[in-house]
């Protein structure tokens, strides 16, 4: 049985958007959790509106999910996505983002927004 292939234009449109550090963190972050926009914001010390232009390209490509919950919007990784098998090779080639996310529990901004 032969594996499934990836086009070679989505490849290549995911590894460049893998390209940015500042996208491949808000991944790492979102790989086995969801995240709020003011999490993105706390960890990666950068405003709401850059944040929010990472993760409207992310979002565009079908990388990461959207699910609102209130007036928040929580995002996930997309498992589900052509690309996810890149995705995962890569996220396994960098350091956990978990424990900036725990950082950021410990210092009691995690629960920032409602969930």
């Amino acid at each position: 049985m032969e594996e499934t292939k990836v086009d070679l234009e989505k490849a290549a449109q995911t590894l460049k958007l893998l390209g940015d550090k500042t996208r491949l963190t808000i991944l790492g972050l979102v790989k086995n959790h969801e995240c709020c926009v003011c999490e993105f914001v706390e960890v990666l010390q950068m405003s709401q509106p850059s944040i929010s232009q990472h993760l409207r390209k992310l979002r565009d490509a079908g990388l990461v999910k959207e699910q609102r919950k209130g007036q928040w919007i929580f995002y996930s990784l997309n498992t589900s996505h052509d690309t996810y098998p890149i995705i995962q090779q890569v996220l396994e080639q960098i350091p956990n983002q978990k424990e900036k996310l725990k950082a950021l529990e410990e210092a009691g901004l995690r629960i920032q927004c409602d969930r």
